[in-house]
Order: structure tokens, then sequence, then C-alpha cells
């Protein structure tokens, strides 16, 4: 059985005393082991990040630069190489698995900007002779720890800013799905990134607890479930380290009466049940305002029963199969429980059969859902869709602004003024306008509020480059040159 290794200081290692199991969701099958890391394994990389720092951090930006340049130019010719391995191990079909690909690049296209967004700023003569000037300076060895919905981009959004700061990295990604972040590492390796810089440790809470803890460890990025993610903040703040933790989401897709209904329904299908609606900016909650709820039921429902489900790797396959065959039951316990709290089971999708032993569900729409059920109340990871119908507007921004996350969330209309009015009054980190899935491009930082964000800056964009540098500022003030003499050991002529 294929053993997929640590890659630490330049080299795999697949020597462990624990493995765990990876399936292929698509058939249910374990073809391979992973090797999970040790106290002991897990601080040799922390050794190993701590020990390429100076070196990295010393690397003109101009070389830099250069690497990722490389490491761009890699992953897009290896684009459907890389694909493959994330449709095996996660399940998701091919076209997702490479636009994810393609999203994750997006951040390393920022990197190369590295040299503007390391600039600092100067002020001269704040005082007589007086200069004040300001620099960035990297934190030192960061751990970033992924989730499994989205094993190649997630990893880079976090490493491709903080390697281009000047940082090391201690990459934990998800034990389920973690081949592809071996697989970018040798890539950076490739591109000429030193032994050291960049460091792949697989693991579970042995190795987790480890990264929260080390000393030498300054700095935490973390994308997951609320509940991790206030845990790992909290645990990770208090041995002093600086903490980014990205929780859940129940986003919300607002229609207003006027919206453009085919739009809107084509919209709820494709942001419901893309990637099996594994993804934390998936539509998860319809709220229909006025009185469209009826034929917005009905148009969304009748697209549903065309979505083609089946293995990644099939190309007429739209949607894949869950993670695990454990996650696939806990969706299916969601749609179970909706009738008996007063909801409307309007597609079932525990009742799709497959011809795969595979851990597939077929999609749900549950309607005249309400706050207080648990279908609602839940994160539930996977393609179930709810409707919550909404007398007005001021209803649907209450229902949404009254929700624990603050994640993403969309409204559908042709009014400009009530988007406008939306985008003021909606308490998220991320908004559409007749964009289902408001994930912003590379350039802009993504984020929730509320219990979807612990800790004060974004991922990737911008506010990474605040998250994982320090600021200094430095203020001179030098002798007038009319009272220095300059000897420049010239012979004298006498």
């Amino acid at each position: 059985m294929e053993t997929i290794p640590h890659y630490i200081n330049g080299a795999r290692v697949s020597d462990a005393d624990r493995f765990g199991p990876v399936y292929n969701p698509a058939t249910g099958e374990q073809g391979k082991q992973v090797a999970l890391a040790s106290a002991a394994r897990t601080e040799e990389a922390i050794a190993a990040a701590r020990a390429a720092l100076p070196a990295w951090r010393a690397t003109s930006l101009a070389k830099r630069t250069n690497i990722f340049f490389r490491v761009r130019e890699i992953l897009t010719q290896r684009k459907p190489e890389l694909a493959a391995i994330l449709t095996s191990e996660h399940g998701k079909v091919l076209s997702d698995a490479e636009g994810e690909i393609s999203r994750g690049l997006e951040n390393i296209e920022f990197a190369t900007g590295l040299s503007h967004m390391l600039k600092g700023e100067r002020s001269e003569q704040v005082s007589s002779g007086v200069d004040v000037h300001s620099v960035r300076q990297p934190v030192g060895v960061v751990a970033c720890i992924t989730p499994f919905n989205f094993p190649a981009m997630v990893p880079l959004w976090m490493i491709g800013s903080a390697l281009a700061c000047g940082n090391t990295v201690l990459l934990k990604p998800s034990e389920k799905d973690p081949s592809s972040a071996v697989f970018i590492a040798e890539a950076f390796t490739e591109a000429g990134l030193p032994a050291g810089v960049l460091n792949v440790v697989h693991g579970d809470k042995e190795a987790v607890d480890i990264l929260l803890e080390h000393p030498d460890v300054k700095a935490v990025s973390f994308v997951g479930s609320t509940p991790i993610a206030q845990s790992i903040y909290k645990r990770a703040a208090d041995h002093g380290k600086r903490v980014q933790a990205l929780g859940g989401a129940k986003n919300h897709m607002v229609v207003l009466p006027d919206a453009d209904l085919d739009m809107a329904a084509d919209a709820a299908v494709s942001a419901a049940y893309g990637s099996a609606g594994e993804r934390c900016m998936a539509v998860s909650v319809l709220v229909a305002v006025g009185n469209i709820a009826d034929d917005l039921v009905k148009a969304i429902s009748s697209r549903m029963a065309d979505l083609k489900i089946g293995a990644g790797t099939d190309p007429a396959s739209q949607m894949g199969p869950l993670i695990t065959a454990e996650h696939r039951d806990r969706v299916a316990s969601y749609v179970a429980g909706a009738e008996g709290e007063g909801a409307t089971v309007v597609v079932d999708g525990r009742s799709q059969q497959f011809d795969s032993d595979g851990f597939f569900i077929g999609v749900s729409l549950v309607d005249h859902v309400k706050p207080g059920m648990k279908v609602y109340d839940d994160e539930i990871f996977g393609p179930v869709l709810s409707v919550v119908r909404a007398d007005t507007y001021s209803d649907a921004v209450k229902l949404v602004n009254d929700n624990e996350f603050g994640n993403g969330v969309a409204i559908f209309t042709r009014d400009g003024g009530a988007a406008r009015q939306f985008e003021f009054d909606v308490e998220a980190g991320m908004v559409g306008v007749n964009v289902p899935i408001p994930v912003p491009v590379g350039s802009f930082s993504f984020g929730g509020w509320k219990n979807s964000l612990f800790g004060d800056t974004h991922m990737y964009g911008p506010d990474s480059i605040r998250f994982y540098t320090r600021g200094k500022v430095v203020t001179t003030r030098w002798p007038d040159p009319a009272t220095s003499v300059i000897d420049l050991g010239f012979p004298q002529v006498h």
C-alpha cells in the first residue's frame, strides 16, 4: 500500500509509528495510508524551519519573486496531475479540482508582487535633522493547518504570502486527503525554494498540539469548523502566538421579488450543490422574500433532477461523493430530522440509489425552514439547501444578521438601490450582488465576521501581508556633514 510521506528539510520521510487510512470516496476503498507525525517528528520539522529561517529571510526579494514565477509555471503545467490527485482523495469532480488549483494560483500570482507589497514608508525632517522610516519584517516560523475540502487551494492561500514575506512554513494538511500538500511542496523545491523553508507534517491532535504550543512557532493560520477554530485561536494565543482562525458558515442567499428567477434558481443549485456542498462558501440557506417562494422552489427542484452525481473522474459527473461514510451519514441525519421539526422535504437526497460503494448521497431541498431547527442552525457541510420564507426585505436582513455566522451572503435583485442598501446593512465579511459565492480574487482578502473568524485579519491578499509580517519603525539623525572629516585612505602628497 502506498504511504504518503512527510516532507521535511527538502526530503520525503515515510517512517512512522502510526498511520492513518486514506480512502477513495468514489469507491469507498482504502488505497493509501498516511504517516502520522509523533511529537518528535513534529519538533524535527520545526527545527528544520527554524534553521532555514535566517538564510531565507536574507534572500533578496528578486530571488524570492523568481521562485514564485517558476512555481506558478510548474503547477500550471502539472494542473491535470494535481487535479487527479485531488479527485482520487477528496472525491470532487475534475472540473472542480482544476478550478480549485486555479484559484489557489491566484495567490501565487499575488505573491509575485512581494517587492511592492513589502514597501515601507518614509517621512523626512519630522524634527530638525530627524527622519523616520518603517519596514515590514517576517514573524518567523509559521504553522498552516488546512482543511480537507480544498486540499490545494487553502494551502496556497497561506503559504504563498507567508513565504513571500520571508517566513518559513510548517504545513499540516488534513489527513483525509494529504497527497496534494506534498505535491505542492515538491513543486516549490523544483522551483528553487531552499530545503527547510516549506515543510509538510501529517498528523492529528498530537502534531497540532506541538504546533500550537512550541515556542519557535510564532504564528498559526487555520481553516476549519468553528468549535475547532475557536479552540485553536485561544490555545495558540495563550502561548503568545499571532493567530488567524477561520471557522464555519451558514451562508444565506436572499432573493427579492424583482430578481431574475431563472438566474437565481441556477445560482442556488450551483452554489448549494457544487463540490457536494463541502465548502465554507456554499449557499446553505435560500431566503425567499415576498410571494416568490413557491415559484423559486419549483424552479430549483426541477433543475435538481438533471444533476449527474457520480465518480469525479467521470466527465459527465457534476457532483461527486462526500469525503467519508461518517460525514455522509451525518448529512443524511439532517434531512431525516427535518420533517419532525416542522420543515417540508421537497427533494430527499437519501432516496437516490448508487451503483458504487462510495460515499455518495443525493441532493436535498428542504422548504419552510425556520431558525431553531437543526437543519437551519447547524453547519451541515453537504448538499442540503434550506428555504426560509421572509415577508419583507427587513425580515430577510434581520434573519441574516441574527445568525451566529457571518462568512458570506448574497442578494439577487434588479434594484441597484436595494442592493446598495443590503451591502450597507448586512453583517458579513463577503457580500455578493447577483453572485452566489462571493469569494474575493487574490488581490483582495478572504474572511468572515462573527463566529466565522477568530482573529483580526483575513486570509490571503493585503491582510495576509500584515499578518505574516511585523512592523518596525526606525528614527534616524545624522551628524552635519560639515563637521565630518572624510578620510578615504589614499596616499597623501606632501
